[in-house]
């Protein structure tokens, strides 16, 4: 039985801290690079390292006046699934995150929004990515044109919060961005969470 709490563990991460011997680069894709590093582990020894250096993406919590959430479903070829989704994207190499959220929501939506605040980053899969995700919360949203990339196709629809969190609730939302900006806007209803204002 554990019984120890976090404030029973050591400071500091030093005992726990992989060092960078030296690295390969395995592969380069578009924006994808694969890597393998040799680190030295807490104990002395030697293992290597494989993930994915990635630049980065930015991801919109966009509510409707009447309180509805903008959804898009877009199909994801990895999964070989239609998925449903907030709006995201990837971040251009140096990109002001909140222009890419700002870029992304108009070109995928057609929405833009007066009043932006950021919510939180995340970093969806730290065993083997260094890519995080910057959350946004956009409100008062006024609708025009999207104007989606050559190779982009996607649905734009909204949905009031309950039925996301019904959705994650039976699998059908299985995105972690999605999946935890729902649970937060639940929150944030509550007054259990605050955005940080921006403008």
């Amino acid at each position: 039985m554990i019984e120890k709490s976090f404030k029973d563990m050591p400071a500091g991460d030093t005992h726990l801290r992989e060092d960078r011997i030296s690295g390969e680069d395995i592969y380069g894709g578009i924006f994808l690079n694969m890597k393998r590093d040799q680190v030295r582990l807490p104990d002395g020894h030697i293992a290597a390292r494989e993930y994915l250096t990635h630049p980065g993406a930015v991801a919109v919590l966009a509510l409707l006046d009447d309180g509805r959430v903008l959804l898009e479903r877009q199909y994801r070829y990895p999964i070989a699934k239609a998925c449903i989704e907030i709006p995201a994207g990837k971040l251009e190499i140096g990109e002001d995150p909140l222009m890419c959220a700002q870029r992304e929501l108009e070109e995928e939506t057609g929405y833009t929004a007066q009043k932006w605040s950021f919510i939180r980053r995340i970093h969806p899969v730290i065993s083997y990515s260094t890519e995080f995700i910057d959350i946004y919360l956009a409100q008062e949203l006024t609708p025009g044109p999207n104007k989606l990339d050559d190779e982009e196709f996607l649905d734009v629809f909204a949905e009031p919060l309950e039925q996301l969190i019904a959705w994650v609730e039976v699998g059908e939302i299985t995105d972690v961005k999605t999946t935890i900006s729902a649970y937060w806007l639940d929150r944030y209803r509550r007054g259990l969470a605050s955005p940080h204002p921006l403008n």
